[in-house]
């Protein structure tokens, strides 16, 4: 493109109608500086209820973006910061190329999820070029900076990040796996610093970049070579096909350790030198560990080495805690893992739970503790731990339902649903959804039904 040079390319949506356009104005650098391209997007919406459903105001007929500065690049394209010219909301546009036969996973997937600890999709829209390319711009909100860059700004000053943020920003993490595995069936498949957005003003921490995820099926074959060397599971270093959401888990626990330790954990130079760095920390797997990681690995000739205690690849002013979780979640056995929603419980995270909890500035912490569909399936006693009881005083809500004359089934599919008025409770077994006060009809079970101020207890 020639220099202050316009172009304008036509925005189109799913079915190839064109709904606006992207005009796009390079302006030459000076004095040896780069040059600068800027966007202007215009989105032309036919109904009000269209716009509605981007969170615009009703007058508002057009949405246009003027792109601010580039963010991030890599194989998967570009993002964008920009800022929504009519209501001066700031968002990060993604721009990736779109094969037309297929639809897009990602977008597929963030559709479906809802999580405050889950970068959230605004809208998107396609784009052509001249070269008659699709491209796929996913709409998104704004986080003004990554995990990545915060740890690197402590490594930098020769810091290690203060404990209170290694809790925080670690326990959003499980919290936001723990909706995207047990609610919306979702493996990240690529979890690492830079796929983790940190606010700087409030330290709440988001996933995000879910060009790798995908939701796995029991028994459907997946691609192993996936997750960045650094943070990928043993089990896909194996060429296990058929593996799960503990995937997620292991590197959630190279990040943990990573922020714990200031580098990482594990940094192997290729798919070999990587199960080495492994190895040297856990020791060679056994047998019955291969299995676990993939039955069809056959080849077991491993030089012995013991495992490296713990307490020793830490500093020695380091939590019990911190080192026993990090153990927990770096398991050769995937079903050995805890799972996410069990990370959260873990007593490392117990300060995050204290009635007076704050940041080191005194502000609030973000909000941590407003579960709805993370519980999902959770044991009594997990929910008990999750839940502290000065959080249960000041919302007035009991949190977990009597078990009693339940069977395990009938407890596993017990699940935390949000009725009208704010009304938390677990319905066992049960399809329809309750309002306070009302009752099903059903085994004789006994279903407590809470909220805010309201406690009863009803034959079903």
């Amino acid at each position: 493109m020639a220099d202050d040079k316009e172009m304008s390319a036509p925005v189109m949506d799913g079915n190839g109608t064109v709904t606006g356009h992207i005009i796009s104005i390079t302006i030459g650098g000076k004095n040896g500086e780069p040059k600068q391209v800027s966007l202007l997007i215009q989105l032309n919406f036919a109904s009000v209820e269209m716009i509605w459903s981007f969170g615009l105001y009703e007058a508002c007929k057009t949405v246009s973006y003027m792109a601010e500065r580039v963010v991030g690049t890599g194989s998967f394209g570009i993002v964008f910061q920009a800022k929504c010219i009519e209501t001066g909301e700031t968002v990060a546009i993604k721009k990736v190329l779109q094969d037309r036969r297929y639809k897009n996973r990602e977008l597929q997937l963030m559709r479906t999820m809802d999580h405050p600890n889950v970068v959230s999709l605004k809208h998107c829209f396609f784009s052509t070029t001249s070269q008659n390319e699709l491209f796929l711009n996913l709409v998104m909100e704004y986080v003004p900076e990554s995990m990545f860059r915060v740890l690197k700004h402590y490594s930098d000053a020769n810091h290690k990040m203060p404990l209170i943020y290694v809790k925080l920003y670690t326990y959003q993490i499980f919290r936001g796996l723990a909706y995207m595995h047990s609610v919306a069936g979702v493996c990240h498949r690529d979890l690492k610093p830079q796929n983790v957005l940190v606010d700087p003003a409030t330290h709440q921490v988001k996933i995000c970049d879910f060009g790798s995820a995908k939701v796995l099926v029991r028994g459907e074959a997946n691609i192993s070579y996936i997750c960045s060397r650094f943070y990928r599971a043993p089990e896909l270093i194996f060429g296990a096909t058929e593996y799960t959401t503990s995937i997620d888990i292991w590197s959630a626990g190279c990040v943990l350790a990573e922020l714990l330790l200031g580098q990482p954990l594990f940094p192997g130079e290729n798919a070999v030198g990587q199960l080495v760095e492994v190895i040297k920390v856990l020791g060679t797997p056994t047998r019955e560990e291969i299995r676990c990681m993939n039955p069809n690995y056959n080849d077991f000739r491993f030089p012995q080495i013991k495992a490296h205690p713990w307490h020793k690849v830490f500093q020695k002013r380091m939590p019990p805690e911190a080192i026993d979780l990090t153990s927990r979640l770096l398991q050769y056995s995937p079903n050995l893992r805890c799972t996410a929603l069990e990370a959260c419980a873990h007593p490392f995270f117990d300060e995050l739970r204290e009635p007076n909890a704050r940041l080191p500035n005194g502000r609030p912490l973000p909000p941590l503790l407003n579960f709805k569909q993370e519980l999902s399936g959770a044991s009594p006693d997990l929910i008990s731990k999750l839940i502290p009881d000065h959080v249960k005083r000041q919302m007035g809500l009991q949190f977990f339902a009597s078990y009693e004359g339940m069977t395990a089934e009938q407890r596993g599919e017990a699940i935390p649903l949000q009725a009208d008025l704010d009304c938390v409770f677990h319905q066992a077994v049960f399809p329809t959804k309750l309002s306070p006060g009302s009752s099903v009809p059903g085994r004789g079970e006994i279903l407590f039904v809470y909220m805010f101020g309201y406690a009863r207890e009803s034959e079903t």
